[in-house]
């Protein structure tokens, strides 16, 4: 078993730009097919593909890509990917500590934006993206004067088009409003940040200022599920990121994970998944 490698965002430097990197997909393939073994970013990476087909897996689930498709992962996440060589469209990254992330704002828009990872969109979405991707390019490219700006207010108007079309894909029903979504999205956050120490639905629940019963309607009307087994599902998630990409034995990772009887955790992971976290070890491809 090999540890997951984690990639970061590379030089060269161009002063606050240094933590931000755009290019076309053409320019990456170079003409020649992509295939990448599992890995972890710690940067957010936008793949928006107007022509082409390949594979993405992000988090263990396999997304097929094909034209007019928006692939969108946030740090930590682990991935796979596969592009044929005509595949044709923008991949943009930026690290956490971006200047462009330094206000409330912008950090709530991220945050609401990336929250889903994987979009089949239509041509018109795609004809509305791609100048502004292409703009992005040519000011990082071209570093004439007042660029960082142009390039950090389009990075807000694409956050804005995810954020509504998370919005148009989001299945919900008639008496959902804005206020479900902003506490679903304020709890998705801390699920996923603070799964290690919080695994109480009550906790959850007051960490966002509500009884366990609102937050249990909220998800339950619009995912579909209880907060209790969506918590189960973050950890089982947490679980094979850390079977697979770390070397950690199965008590570590309990631990990590905030167990402190790697029995209670094994049983766990073997009634969710039919086996045991080792045998999960082995028999992943």
């Amino acid at each position: 078993m090999k540890d997951f490698p984690i990639r970061s965002i590379l030089p060269p430097k161009f002063g606050e730009l240094d933590s931000f990197r755009v290019f076309s997909i053409s320019e990456v393939l170079s003409g020649e097919n992509m295939n990448q073994a599992l890995h972890r970013h710690d940067f957010y990476f936008f793949l928006l593909v107007s022509k082409g087909n390949g594979m993405h897996e992000i988090d263990f689930v396999t997304h097929r890509i094909e034209d007019n498709t928006l692939a969108i992962m946030r740090p930590g996440q682990v991935h796979r990917l596969e592009l044929k060589a005509e595949t044709e469209g923008y991949w943009l990254a930026f690290n956490k500590d971006f200047e462009f992330l330094s206000t409330i704002k912008d950090n709530t828009l991220l945050r609401k934006a990336t929250s889903r990872n994987f979009y089949i969109l239509d041509e018109n979405e795609v004809d509305t993206l791609s100048p502004v991707f292409q703009l992005i390019l040519s000011e990082y490219k071209a570093r004439q004067l007042g660029f960082e700006h142009v390039i950090k207010s389009s990075l807000e108007i694409l956050l804005i088009h995810f954020l509504r079309y998370h919005q148009k894909h989001q299945i919900v029903s008639e008496e959902t409003n804005q206020y479900q979504q902003e506490k679903l999205q304020e709890f998705l956050y801390l699920l996923e940040t603070k799964i290690g120490t919080i695994k109480h639905v009550a906790a959850f629940a007051d960490m966002v200022h509500l009884s366990p019963y609102q937050l249990n309607s909220i998800t339950k009307t619009l995912l579909g599920k209880t907060v209790s087994e969506l918590i189960d599902d973050q950890i089982l998630l947490e679980a094979k990121r850390h079977l697979l990409g770390t070397p950690s034995q199965v008590s570590q990772i309990a631990f990590q994970l905030g167990y402190m009887d790697v029995s209670y955790f094994i049983r766990f992971f073997r009634k969710k998944m039919g086996i045991t976290p080792e045998a999960f070890r082995k028999n992943f491809p």
